[in-house]
C-alpha cells in the first residue's frame, strides 16, 4: 500500500477563494470547501488553502471487460476494455449497483484501494489485449488526476479511453478531457427534475447541458443509458421527452440503452422491469426518431443486437455481451450500404 503522502495528489480544476477556501470546478456541484473540508464526493479536500484528490493511486477495481458490458455497442464492438474504479462518487442513488465502493466514502470515510501507478494500468490493459481503459464502476469524474495521467499514457500505446458517467461534469471537466476521452456513456437516469432530487440527490439540468455539449462541441463518441424503474421513470410521456431531447440535442445516431431494473441498496420496494416496458420505451425512442434502441440486462434478447435503420439488415448480432457476428463493411451496412455511426466500427 503506497504511503498517506503518495495517496495525496494536488487536484485539478480548481480556484482558490477568500479565508482559504477552495471552489472546485470538476463537477456541477462546484463545491465552495473550507479549509480542512471534504467536497460532495468525499474524496476531494482542502489543505490548507490546495485542494486535494484522495483517491489517487487508490484502485479499488481493475480488471479486462467486454466493451459491451459498459454498454457501448458502437464504440469497437467485441473488444476487450481495461476497466478501473477508485471510490467515491458525487450522486447518492439510492438504486446504486455498485454501491459498496461509490458510497463508502461517503457513508464511513472509507477510501480504499491498491497502490497501482498509471504505467501500471497502461501496461495491465496491454498486456491483456485490451484495445481502450474503461474508467467506471464509480463517476470517473471524481478520480479525474488518475485518468488524465492514465490516458494520456494510453494514448501513447493506441489505446482509447472511456468514461462510464453519469454526466455531471462541468464544461471545463469535458475540455480538461477532450484530448484524450474517446467515448462515454452517460446514464440520463430519468427526464424529471423530481426524479433526480429524489433518487439521486442530484439535478437533471447538468447532465442535459453535459450531454449537448458533449454532441455539439465535442468528437467523443456518445452514447446514452436509462435505468428503467417501474412506476418511477417510465410514464410513456417522459421517455417520449426524454428520447426526443437525444433527437433534437444530441443526435439521431446517439444509441440509447434502456436498462433493466433489479433492486438494488437502498431501493428494495420495485419489481423488476417487466418486459412489456422495455419493449414499449424501446418503440418510444424508435418513434422519436432515434437509429440505435437498446435494451439491456435482459440477456437473449433481440433488441442487444444492432440493425441499419434503413433497410433493417441485422449487422452486429449479440447474445449477452458476446458478439456472433459482425457484417458492418467500411462503417456501412452491406446491403444499402447506409453509413453505421459509431468510433472502431
Amino acid at each position: 500500500m503506497a504511503s498517506a503522502k503518495e495517496n495525496l495528489k494536488e487536484a485539478v480544476l480548481w480556484d482558490t477563494a477568500e479565508d482559504r477556501k477552495v471552489r472546485c470546478k470538476l463537477c456541477s456541484w462546484k463545491c465552495m470547501i473550507a479549509d480542512g473540508e471534504l467536497g460532495r464526493c468525499c474524496v476531494r479536500k482542502n489543505i490548507n488553502g490546495v485542494l486535494y484528490s484522495l483517491n489517487y493511486r487508490k484502485v479499488c477495481s481493475a480488471n479486462p471487460d467486454p466493451i459491451e458490458k459498459k454498454p457501448l455497442f458502437h464504440f469497437q464492438p467485441g473488444s476487450s476494455t481495461f476497466s478501473i474504479a477508485t471510490m467515491g462518487c458525487n450522486f447518492r442513488c439510492e438504486f446504486c449497483q455498485n454501491w459498496q465502493i461509490s458510497q463508502a466514502a461517503i457513508e464511513d470515510g472509507g477510501i480504499e484501494g491498491q497502490a497501482i501507478s498509471p504505467e501500471q494500468i497502461v501496461a495491465s490493459a496491454v498486456r491483456c489485449g485490451c484495445k481502450s481503459i474503461a474508467y467506471t464502476y464509480t463517476e470517473p469524474t471524481i478520480f479525474m488526476e488518475l485518468c488524465n495521467d492514465c490516458g494520456r499514457l494510453a494514448k501513447e500505446q493506441d489505446l482509447a479511453n472511456i468514461f462510464v458517467s453519469n454526466g455531471y461534469l462541468t464544461t471545463e471537466a469535458i475540455d480538461f478531457a477532450k484530448d484524450w476521452l474517446d467515448g462515454i456513456n452517460i446514464d440520463l437516469k430519468a427526464f424529471s427534475e423530481d426524479y433526480y432530487k429524489k433518487l439521486c440527490k442530484a439535478h437533471l439540468k447538468p447532465v442535459l447541458e453535459a450531454i449537448k455539449y458533449i454532441a455539439k462541441e465535442t468528437n467523443i463518441w456518445l452514447e446514452i443509458t436509462t435505468l428503467l424503474i417501474p412506476g418511477e421513470n417510465d410514464s410513456d410521456d417522459e421517455l417520449k421527452n426524454l428520447a426526443e431531447f437525444i433527437v433534437n440535442e444530441a443526435g439521431a445516431d446517439v444509441p440509447w440503452h434502456i436498462s433493466r431494473f433489479h433492486p438494488q441498496y437502498k431501493y428494495q420496494d420495485s419489481a423488476p422491469t417487466p418486459m412489456k416496458a422495455l419493449e414499449r420505451a424501446e418503440r418510444i425512442g424508435k418513434e422519436a426518431g432515434l437509429h440505435y434502441v437498446y435494451t439491456g440486462n435482459v440477456p437473449g434478447s433481440k433488441s442487444e443486437s444492432t440493425f441499419c435503420y434503413n433497410c433493417g439488415r441485422v449487422l452486429i448480432e449479440r447474445i449477452g455481451y458476446q458478439i456472433s457476428a459482425n457484417h458492418i463493411k467500411n462503417c456501412c451496412c452491406p446491403d444499402c450500404e447506409t453509413k453505421i455511426a459509431g468510433f472502431g466500427l
